[in-house]
């Protein structure tokens, strides 16, 4: 039975890493460390929970229900529910927000702040953007090369000058992060807080997305044994995980040792600039651009491949994956010119709805074996799960929203039935309801089928 070479591992890894890291993953750590300030640690630990473990036991779950990607693993709460979820997720970190934001924070923050005054932002964002996604129609057109064009090329590129960034800034600190005052909000709940700000990211929901691009890449390397291919995948991802989290950390703290420099920034998109400015001058717009830049072409390039093929297997009898790719593209292309933070104001609800889901579909796919992966648990948990999660997607919508369409009582009840719902947990108490009465019924099941 044939298993990866070390080589082959890595290089897998690389390529899941590629696809992981972009916009939100070098934004929301340097922000975060900010805010956080003196409780960096305890930031860090949460920010790592759901930007790292959450996505990598998403990609492991996939593997390891040898399942053929997200609509395979869904099918488990019910063949209906897996075209649900498997579209709107996808869509969700495909062209609706995930694509075109990464090719909006590249523009913002790496080319926007180069522009001389009397410069049409707006006609420099849709230049910008007309050639980012140009070539990332080009590479996903190629999708067998991915391993190349990601793992062997793009992503040496964005380490590189990334690294540049945080030698500079962490060999020449603001100020010591132990003597930063936490924001409010960070004080006594940073791990709470932070818990969320790795919603951010996108790569607990990414990761389920990408686990079907992994497998193809395992496979096209010589691997068939679907046991071969669920821990190699395991493997690969744990790999990725732990490079992903040591660049967490070290943002983390770059980010809280800037204070010594920089008041608070509006995201971490600012801070970056700041920082690149600060530490190499004018050549660090361009090191920053170019970092920015890379970090998040390979991500959509990763995005627009799994989108593109989740929807040519779901639809065989539809569009071709080329067709999808192009549509998928264009679409992105024509969003990413709303700007960056109209894309992120209307994000914050969405991932508050579709997160709990995803993460319960996750923790169910790695623990079903307990419970012979028994439809009636998933189902019960679902229930639960999405009942929960509505009250805290209401509870992120802006304000004007809320009042328009009489929604404050609803607020009003979720916070007075709904345990940790002030901390945007609330779905956490209800999913484990769902999941004590799933499992109560399925020992019902088994007992009934012993007595037969």
């Amino acid at each position: 039975m044939k298993r990866l070479s070390t080589k082959e591992r890595i290089l897998v890894a690389g390529t899941l890493f590629g696809m992981f890291f972009g916009a939100g993953n070098l934004i929301f750590p340097v922000h975060l460390g900010q805010l956080a300030g003196s409780n960096f640690l305890p930031a860090t630990i949460g920010f790592i929970i759901t930007a790292v473990g959450i996505p990598i036991l998403g990609v492991a779950a996939i593997g390891s229900t040898h399942s053929d990607g997200l609509q395979m693993l869904s099918a488990k709460v019910g063949r209906r529910y897996s075209y649900f979820f498997t579209i709107l997720l996808y869509l969700t970190i495909g062209p609706l927000f995930a694509i075109p934001r990464c090719a909006t924070t590249s523009f913002t923050t790496g080319i926007e702040p180069m522009l001389g005054e009397g410069t049409s932002a707006s006609l420099v964002l849709f230049l910008f953007s007309l050639a980012f996604f140009a070539l990332v129609l080009f590479f996903s057109l190629r999708p067998n090369n991915i391993t190349v064009w990601i793992g062997k090329i793009i992503n040496p590129i964005f380490l590189l000058f990334f690294a540049i960034l945080l030698i500079a800034a962490l060999s020449h600190p603001g100020a010591a992060a132990s003597t930063i005052q936490p924001a409010a909000g960070y004080e006594d709940g940073a791990l709470f807080a932070s818990l969320i700000d790795g919603y951010g990211t996108l790569d607990a929901i990414a990761g389920l997305a990408f686990g079907i691009v992994v497998i193809d890449i395992i496979r096209q390397m010589g691997v068939t044994e679907d046991s071969a291919i669920a821990g190699d995948v395991l493997r690969s991802g744990i790999l990725t995980g732990l490079l992903m989290a040591v660049i967490y950390i070290l943002s983390i703290l770059m980010g809280a040792q800037s204070r010594g420099l920089f008041e608070t920034s509006e995201n971490g998109g600012i801070a970056l600039a700041q920082l690149s400015g600060h530490y190499l001058g004018s050549f660090g717009s361009l090191v920053l651009a170019l970092t920015i830049t890379f970090a998040c072409l390979k991500t959509s390039i990763g995005l627009v491949t799994s989108c593109s093929d989740a929807f040519s297997r779901m639809f065989p009898n539809a569009l071709s994956y080329r067709t999808w790719a192009i549509i998928f593209t264009v679409f992105s292309f024509g969003i990413s010119n709303v700007g960056l933070s109209a894309i992120i104001s209307y994000s914050s609800p969405v991932l508050m709805l579709l997160y709990p889901p995803a993460i319960t579909l996750i923790l169910l796919a790695i623990f079903g074996k307990l419970f012979d992966h028994d439809r009636i648990v998933y189902t019960c948990v679902m229930i639960f799960t999405w009942f929960a999660a509505i009250f805290d997607c209401i509870n992120t919508l802006p304000a004007a929203v809320v009042s328009s369409l009489h929604l404050a009582p609803a607020i009003t009840f979720a916070e007075s039935f709904l345990p940790l719902f002030k901390l945007n947990l609330g779905w956490v108490v209800p999913a484990a309801i769902g999941l004590i009465l799933g499992l109560i019924l399925h020992a019902g099941k088994q007992r009934k089928g012993q007595a037969i």
